[in-house]
């Protein structure tokens, strides 16, 4: 692209994204990693510097529970309409650099160039139509939040910061221009990233040049992490443990199966190991929801199992959006230790993470029940190295000091 203004896109790992690559992408040389900005870090185009700790919590809390309306069908549009389900850019918890004009003016790029329709790349999608006296394809996505994006498919070269300084230009990709957007997107982002396992995504493109591989490491408290690509995406190693994870309907999301949660050494066995209608798996691994939300008929009993084992009085949360808090200045309220059981992979959650300070007084649970869909959250995944691996289908977890990596 003509300009090197750095932007930022908000990074969704379960969306399907309107920036992709239908042709080959010249091999990159090893991996790459790029900089994961928290929406609350002072690099983040979305930092308020009034805002207190614990009214970004607060925040935090609210985007939890709202996101779930992300995960869910966009019954309420037309039948006809085209529909990929995906997060809004202000709706995610991380984003990330790359060089686009602030607000993108193709005419600028010296390598854009708009997609015509009698192009496959226009003839093989869902969501692409040649509207009459129209001689470029046109894109036109509705989403289940009742945001939708319209606009022109065109390919232009994305450039990706990366953290050696080094940046990473990905030629021939797929943008989708948009020239009417409406709903939850933000004018402090400039697009989505999809990191999911629709043929749309950014890492389903970069396929064989990344060896399908891509990993993240969550630092705790709102600060960046990382987002590692090919060789340096690869979780093995002494601790390293796998599960398979499925793609189901809309073929966008990561599900897994969690058999159980343990509290101590006490094993709460989940009711089912599937989700309704028969699909497999029955949690969604998000990096952009918070908090993670377990079944309704299994949540109360977990929530008893870690509330037994704290020798504090339960006190009511003051935005009364999370269920077991406790009056306490100090960090540690000997809360137990907690293990996700995923099918093939036990994986031993932060201390730091399984309770939010809320207030200077008060700290909470930082779990909720959820009715209709499971979200393991970024919360539940920081401080472990968490990889993906599209070609033999596997999540690998690995306890790691982020902070470090």
């Amino acid at each position: 692209m003509a300009s090197d203004h750095s932007r930022v896109v908000s990074l969704a790992a379960l969306a399907i994204v309107f920036v992709c690559s239908f042709c080959v992408i010249e091999a990159l040389n090893g991996g790459f990693s790029v900089d994961l900005i928290h929406r609350d870090s002072p690099d983040s185009p979305l930092y308020n510097p009034s805002e207190t700790p614990s009214q970004r919590i607060a925040k935090a809390v609210r985007r939890s529970i709202n996101r779930v309306n992300h995960f869910k069908p966009a019954s309420s549009l037309s039948p006809n309409a085209p529909v990929a389900t995906m997060t809004s850019s202000n709706s995610g918890d991380y984003f990330m650099n790359y060089s686009i004009d602030p607000i993108f003016d193709p005419n600028r790029s010296r390598t854009y160039k708009a997609v015509a329709c009698t192009s496959s790349q226009c003839e093989s999608q869902d969501y692409t139509s040649c509207p009459r006296n129209e001689t470029t394809c046109q894109y036109s996505m509705s989403y289940g939040d009742q945001s939708f994006t319209k606009g022109e498919l065109a390919v232009d070269t994305l450039t990706l910061g990366s953290t050696t300084g080094r940046p990473v230009s990905i030629p021939k990709t797929i943008i989708g221009c948009g020239h009417n957007n409406d709903g939850t997107f933000s004018e402090q982002g400039s697009g989505i990233v999809g990191l999911g396992t629709g043929a749309v995504s950014l890492v389903s493109q970069l396929g064989s040049s990344i060896d399908g591989k891509f990993s993240y490491c969550l630092v705790p408290g709102g600060a960046s992490g990382k987002l590692n690509f090919g060789s340096d995406a690869v979780v093995s190693g002494s601790g390293a443990v796998s599960t398979p994870f499925f793609s189901n309907d809309p073929d966008n999301f990561y599900f897994l199966t969690l058999e159980a949660m343990s509290v101590g050494s006490k094993r709460l066995e989940l009711s089912n190991s599937s989700t309704s209608g028969g699909s497999e798996g029955n949690i969604i691994i998000d990096s952009g929801t918070t908090l993670t939300l377990l079944p309704e008929d299994f949540y109360p009993k977990f929530e008893a199992a870690v509330a037994n084992q704290i020798d504090l009085e339960p006190t009511e949360d003051p935005s009364k959006l999370l269920s077991l808090c406790y009056n306490s200045k100090s960090v540690d309220i000997g809360a137990p230790s907690i293990t996700a059981h995923f099918t093939g992979a036990d994986v031993n959650l932060s201390p730091a993470t399984t309770f939010i300070r809320v207030t200077e007084e008060v700290v909470c649970f930082a779990f909720l029940s959820e009715q209709s869909i499971s979200i393991f959250g970024n919360l539940a995944q920081s401080d472990l190295l968490v990889g993906y691996d599209l070609v033999v289908k596997t999540v690998s977890f690995k306890p790691t000091d982020c902070t470090k990596f």
